[in-house]
């Protein structure tokens, strides 16, 4: 790689795992100790390819549905949740379930039950066929959640003004996203109820923050993560919101050189399912053309989820 002039590196703080994402892995790398082989992990645990990687050479086997599961087999849900169907399945069958699933992810589909039961119209504000989104639906009976992806399907919500509704969100969506489309819900749905708390993460709030940060100082910024990556989807998105040039990369291996030919700062961040080694690798990558390397802070962060009373050490 060749780059003339040479640049600064700010790194985000916080960046990369946040306290669901670990653990989600903890508790895979838990049951590979306690468990005799094999054991089955339903969809990828978290959206990050050197993650399910890892765990792959660890012994984790990783399916699509649990019919590819055999009876009397440990099977963890991944930390995106599942639908009570998925669940119901599990039980009627000889499977072990561990459920990996974040608790803030869990916290929404409490929230949408209650709202169900108390006679709301539940409307979820969300990405069309993400996993989250997909167990956050499957809480209800079809029908009794409608799904929001954008402001356009406002005007196609057949429910009048006066209906009992609720909103609740997908937890990795852009704060500023949906701010404009609660706005509208609460236009149209004046006694509409909102979450007790924000359904958008602390992580996804406070990585954020550190982009908008980041923006208001570099030329361009590298958001690590997987394309498939709700999370650090939205990062590259508020850093272009905020004004700067921004990439989505998976690794080092994926930076061109033209990106940094002329730039003075560059900022690089990870998404919540990022780990840090990638992190690691895309410095060394850079070192030949670095004159300095600092950390950005905005927050620091210290929630740790403890791992089901099953798999604690005794």
């Amino acid at each position: 790689m060749k780059v003339t002039k040479p640049f600064r590196i700010l790194l985000a703080e916080p960046r990369g795992f946040c306290a669901g994402v670990e653990r989600a892995i903890a508790i895979v790398e838990r049951a590979l100790e306690l468990f005799p082989p094999p054991i089955y992990v339903r969809h990828e645990i978290v959206h990050n390819r050197w993650v399910v990687e890892s765990l792959r050479a660890k012994g984790a086997i990783f399916v699509q549905e649990l019919h590819d599961v055999p009876d009397g087999a440990v099977v963890i849900f991944s930390a995106h949740g599942v639908s009570r169907e998925v669940e119901e399945e599990a039980a009627r069958r000889p499977l072990r379930v561990l459920d990996a699933t974040c608790p803030l992810v869990e916290k929404v589909h409490r929230e949408a039950l209650r709202h169900d039961q108390e006679g709301r119209q539940v409307m979820l504000i969300g990405h069309k066929g993400h996993p989250e989104v997909v167990g956050t639906m499957g809480q209800l009976p079809p029908g009794r959640i409608t799904l929001i992806t954008g402001p356009e399907d406002l005007e196609r919500i057949p429910f009048a003004s006066e209906t009992p509704t609720a909103y609740i969100t997908q937890t990795t969506l852009s704060m500023d996203e949906t701010a404009e489309i609660i706005a509208q819900l609460n236009q149209k749905y004046p006694r509409i109820q909102a979450p007790g708390r924000e359904d958008i993460c602390y992580a996804t709030q406070n990585r954020q923050n550190a982009v908008k940060a980041l923006a208001r100082a570099c030329d361009l910024i590298l958001v690590l993560g997987a394309p498939n990556s709700s999370n650090s989807n939205r990062l590259r998105e508020v850093a272009e919101r905020a004004g700067a040039t921004a990439h989505l990369i998976e690794s080092a291996r994926d930076v061109r050189a033209e990106w940094l030919e002329g730039i003075s700062c560059l900022g690089v961040t990870a998404g919540a399912s990022a780990p840090e080694i990638l992190v690691d690798e895309l410095l060394e990558s850079l070192r030949a053309h670095v004159s300095q390397v600092e950390c950005l802070a905005v927050n620091r962060e210290n929630l740790v989820f403890p791992l089901p009373r099953s798999l604690m050490a005794p």
